[in-house]
């Protein structure tokens, strides 16, 4: 932000602000809609897509914008950006081919719809910014293939744990601290919940359930620290995460006890989660350092004698936050959090109950399975069904309560492009072994 709100001033006077577009017009995107319109300097929203075009003038009105004007082309979307009006849709391919739009913000929680979207706004030479971790953590690394050719900013947001998890990891490699752990911090965590046990708590909150429920059941922690992995090089030390609980009120830099150091220390870092710590929900980034001298001065500036070293955000500010990843994006090429290379770690559907024959797998936050957290290598040895592509699945077999289920487990609905990018995402960082010669070199595989 130190070099972001200056160069967004910079826009306002030159009369150059960002022109941005979002698709999804639902709570947090609302959110979005307020901090643009009402606070951003330098920054314009100039169009909003909703399957429900109601739900997008219901965003702009609450921003405080009555004067919207409904398109159903790029022509007339085209002209009323030119004109300065704000545009609403139900038709979110619009927004992505549009002229006169510099980024945009995809805020549905959807995977193939989005992925749909985000292809074509990259497509049409558009930045992407994903509000988004399911999408991130099912075909994150695939897009990031397609961004980098189009010669465009793919990133997931900042305000969202994961974007805060990096920029503070950032920080902590910058100043020569070797990050060890990326921690993000939780309030409770039951894989059991169910959009008819979180109903109330999404009312008081004007959420929806399922949403509610994602988070309570660990699909969404494990959707964010997976994109924290694939942005690190990090892993998983075990299936799910170690996710420890501690009693309410115990500060987060006890954590440096939480864990095993041998885990820590030794190998690429890893991803995880604790439940109940304060300053909650924030994040945290357990590092070590090597040198004696720099050792003490950590201890002298209070951050304890070593080898482990505790550095914590204490907030996470959502959408307030979004506006500056859309300008690192767009101003500076610089990506909040987005995939190194290959996935480092996948999420995995689960059952949440006993599941039968002929079942059809419900979406994420519902009845039927949760998300947890494996590596990779694991998830491609074992053929295990990332969550992010479980819905709609027809169930060959009986699976039972709390089984991770795989690839044989279920019948892929047919034509989805998330499965067609998934594919392409496996072939391309999994490669199948070729077979090896008597003198250990490859054969030539003849076509």
């Amino acid at each position: 932000m130190i070099l972001v709100d200056r160069a967004l001033e910079k826009r306002e006077q030159q009369g150059n602000p960002i022109r941005v577009a979002m698709v999804g017009a639902g709570f947090m995107a609302r959110g979005i809609a307020l901090q643009i319109v009402n606070v951003v300097r330098g920054m314009r929203l100039v169009a909003i897509s909703n399957r429900r075009i109601e739900e997008a003038r219901r965003a702009y009105r609450e921003a405080g914008v009555e004067d919207v004007l409904a398109v159903d082309s790029v022509p007339q979307l085209e002209q009323a950006i030119a004109r300065g009006r704000c545009a609403i849709t139900d038709n979110a391919q619009l927004l992505a081919e549009a002229g006169g739009v510099d980024a945009i913000v995809e805020v549905t929680g959807s995977i193939e719809f989005a992925a749909g979207v985000v292809l074509r706004a990259m497509e049409f030479g558009k930045h992407v910014v994903m509000m988004n971790a399911e999408l991130d953590g099912t075909l994150g690394p695939i897009l990031k293939v397609y961004a980098d050719r189009a010669g465009v900013v793919l990133t997931n947001a900042d305000g969202d744990q994961p974007g805060v998890i990096l920029n503070l990891y950032r920080f902590v490699k910058g100043i020569g601290v070797r990050p060890v752990l990326c921690g993000n911090i939780k309030g409770l965590h039951d894989p059991y919940r169910n959009p008819t046990t979180q109903q109330e708590f999404a009312k008081k909150w004007g959420q929806k359930p399922h949403m509610v429920t994602s988070f309570a059941d660990g699909t969404k922690i494990s959707f964010e620290q997976a994109i924290v992995a694939n942005a690190t090089g990090m892993r998983v030390a075990r299936r799910g995460m170690f996710g420890p609980t501690v009693p309410p009120g115990t500060h987060i830099r006890e954590a440096i006890g939480l864990y095993p150091q041998e885990v820590l220390l030794n190998g690429p870092g890893i991803v995880d989660y604790v439940v109940g710590a304060e300053p909650s929900p924030g994040v945290f980034v357990l590092g070590t350092h090597d040198h004696p001298v720099q050792k003490h001065y950590l201890h002298l500036y209070k951050l304890g004698p070593g080898p482990l070293y505790c550095f914590y955000t204490p907030y996470h500010l959502c959408h307030f936050e979004v506006p500056f990843t859309v300008a690192r994006a767009v101003l500076f090429s610089d990506a909040t959090i987005a995939p190194l290379g290959g996935p480092c770690v996948d999420v995995i559907a689960v059952a949440k109950k006993d599941l039968r024959a002929g079942e059809v797998l419900d979406g994420i936050g519902f009845y039927m399975t949760y998300g947890v957290a494996e590596n990779s290598d694991v998830v491609q040895q074992q053929r295990l069904l990332p969550m992010g592509l479980a819905e709609g699945c027809r169930l060959k077999r009986d699976i039972p309560k709390d089984q991770a289920l795989s690839y044989e487990d279920v019948e892929i609905p047919p034509g989805r492009l998330c499965d067609r990018l998934r594919a392409e995402q496996d072939a391309r960082f999994f490669p199948p072994k070729r077979p090896a010669t008597a003198s250990g070199s490859p054969h030539t595989l003849e076509k």
